[in-house]
């Protein structure tokens, strides 16, 4: 038996697509598998989320806040990191990933410029501080904003 031969017993499943409360005879009928009486068997049951009256959770928690929808989550990275490239290397964000200094580029990356550059790179990302742009180009390098 394999991951992919896995599958219910037979019997343990049934499709979703019947039609509920068309007689005894059905299966489903009667009731319709909503029980008996209730506020739940009733039509107008309520919305997700209500208590019965109560005040609700979601208005009970304080609210701390706000979430600006325009901001954007970029990952920073020093540039001391670039030196496990080659010489005369293209540093892209595709790179940055496939040598793992990356995992996530969310919104975009940018340099910073903590540490030290010893190779000479042309680097193209979203963007840069300004003692990034000034030791890559100091090596000869090239910083390109993507």
């Amino acid at each position: 038996m394999n991951l992919s031969e896995l599958r219910p017993a037979d019997g343990a499943k049934h499709s979703d697509n019947f039609r509920r409360g068309r007689g005894h005879g059905s299966g489903n009928g009667k009731t319709a598998g909503k029980g008996h009486k209730g506020q739940k068997a009733r039509s107008g049951a309520p919305r997700p989320g209500f208590e019965g009256g109560q005040m609700p959770l979601y208005r009970r928690l304080p609210k701390r806040g706000f979430t600006c929808r325009n901001s954007k989550e970029i990952v920073g990275i020093n540039i001391d990191t670039l030196n496990r490239f080659e010489d005369g290397a293209v540093v892209t964000v595709e790179a940055l990933i496939e040598t793992g200094i990356v995992k996530n580029p969310r919104d975009g990356v940018k340099i910073l410029g903590n540490g030290e550059l010893t190779k000479k790179l042309d680097v193209k990302v979203n963007a840069y501080s300004a003692s990034a742009v000034e030791k890559i180009q100091a090596l000869g390098g090239n910083a390109e904003v993507i």
